[in-house]
């Protein structure tokens, strides 16, 4: 964090001093990392005592005091730390974030947004970035009110770029993030069902995320995926520069000659009006490929060349857990855990991956439950099943009632002999699998988190195949 007293975080968030008397905080500094979880304080820290629905973060103060923590920002008066006492909590953190953004006019904000792909691209993003100085970018799915200000605090005097990843549960999410951290470059990457249960229709998730680049300034740059119509429509929301990005020939920055090898990554060529390179991608999927143009155009947006993103490109790994990470055991079984979450789009993905993937083996796809989906949920879970038949996946295991239709789909659109299962469970999954993989099987875990099927791929990363 951009070292602050504790007097002026009072100031800047509207609170009162306790525990802390006013010539004190003075000269107290807060200069350590910006926590909600005390389990997570360290020297110099201020802890925000959120209070959740299954906890109070108040009565945890006294733990992040023994990790180093100088201050809490609280909502009561509490003993074992300074306090800045404030009325509404979450206003005031974000009246903190904020400020620090504006203490920092030079620093580029790079915003991303999507129905899918957004934490795979922040983390490619801020990989190439860093290249060029100092990046904050979002540790794991900070996408929220909670997590965008958890990261905007992370940025120090040095920091040179900050990427920020954007949710959104409704309308009018994405545009109250964009007021806690104002992007200068904002990346729209998809419009897809994710969470259609609660916008109601796909229209009103492209209203949401259109957001982004109509709070764009005039001298921005909105990063807009030509691919998807309902994304290179949002050209009209802004009055900032737009450059699209895709395969189709409306694409300023396009991606042409795409190929992918036998691990499941791509390669492609990219013409732009900057340049023209070949891209080669460590990260497994196909669907890296857009993530990898919005990310060119963007880098380069925020001053970086072509020369300078492409090495960057190819030397970017996956750092986020359980989003395509792939493991291979000792007997030769391939693990592809991308279970951190799931909707139609991405599991289409995972899937199309998946079925690149060289092998002496079979290809098995073990799919759990997409959550949030509202009426459409079992022909959207269908349309998953006959995507994975259709593709030439060996074996189906759907884990849990809830995500049937994925075998129902599967068993319609099956022309060749592929096996679909469905087990009541995560457990009974594992039996399964413990029993019949064998060495050379490539197995990918998909679902969304509730699904649990992430500890799976973990436990099945532990074991060994029979002999």
């Amino acid at each position: 964090m951009i070292p602050m007293t504790l007097g002026a975080v009072a100031d800047t968030t509207g609170g009162r001093l306790h525990g802390c008397a006013p010539e004190a905080a003075r000269t107290l500094i807060v200069d350590g990392p910006v926590v909600t979880d005390s389990r997570e304080a360290g020297p110099g820290s201020l802890y925000v005592a959120r209070v959740g629905e299954s906890a109070d973060g108040h009565d945890f103060v006294a733990g992040a005091a023994e990790r180093g923590a100088v201050a809490a920002l609280t909502t009561r008066e509490v003993a074992g730390l300074p306090c800045v006492v404030v009325q509404d909590e979450q206003a005031a953190f974000v009246a903190l974030a904020r400020h620090l953004v504006d203490s920092r006019p030079d620093l580029t904000v790079i915003g991303i947004t999507g129905s899918s792909g957004k934490t795979s691209t922040k983390d490619l993003l801020g990989s190439v970035l860093a290249a060029d100085g100092e990046t904050v970018a979002p540790v794991g799915s900070y996408n929220s009110e909670v997590g965008v200000p958890l990261t905007v605090c992370r940025i120090t005097p040095s920091t040179r770029h900050l990427v920020v990843e954007m949710g959104a549960r409704g309308i009018g999410h994405v545009e109250y993030l964009t007021r806690i951290a104002p992007p200068r470059i904002g990346i729209v990457l998809n419009v897809g069902h994710a969470h259609v249960g609660e916008f109601g229709s796909v229209e009103a998730i492209a209203q949401a995320k259109g957001e982004l680049p109509a709070s764009l300034p005039d001298d921005g740059v909105a990063v807009l995926n030509a691919d998807d119509p309902l994304v290179a429509a949002m050209a009209s929301r802004t009055s900032a520069r737009v450059v699209l990005v895709g395969e189709s020939e409306r694409a300023e920055v396009r991606a042409t000659d795409v190929s992918v090898d036998d691990t499941g990554a791509a390669s492609f060529t990219v013409t732009a009006p900057f340049g023209t390179a070949r891209v080669e991608l460590a990260l497994v999927g196909r669907h890296h490929v857009g993530n990898a143009l919005a990310v060119i155009a963007a880098a380069h947006a925020a001053g970086m060349t072509l020369e300078q993103i492409v090495p960057a490109l190819a030397a970017a790994r996956p750092m986020s857990r359980w989003r395509m990470e792939v493991t291979r055991r000792d007997d030769g079984v391939v693990v592809v855990n991308d279970a951190y979450n799931a909707n139609p789009d991405s599991m289409a993905a995972a899937l199309g991956s998946l079925a690149t993937m060289a092998t002496t083996g079979r290809r098995w796809a073990v799919l759990g439950a997409m959550l949030e989906l509202g009426e459409a949920s079992d022909e959207l879970h269908a349309r998953v099943g006959r995507e994975a038949a259709a593709l030439g996946i060996d074996e189906i295991l759907v884990v849990g009632a809830s995500a049937a239709a994925i075998a129902t789909g599967a068993e319609d659109n099956a022309d060749r002999d592929i096996r679909v299962r469905v087990v009541a469970d995560a457990g009974a999954a594992e039996a399964v699998l413990a029993e019949e993989l064998v060495a050379s099987d490539v197995v990918l875990f998909k679902s969304s988190r509730d699904a649990g099927l992430r500890w799976l791929g973990d436990r099945i990363v532990q074991r060994e195949a029979r002999t």
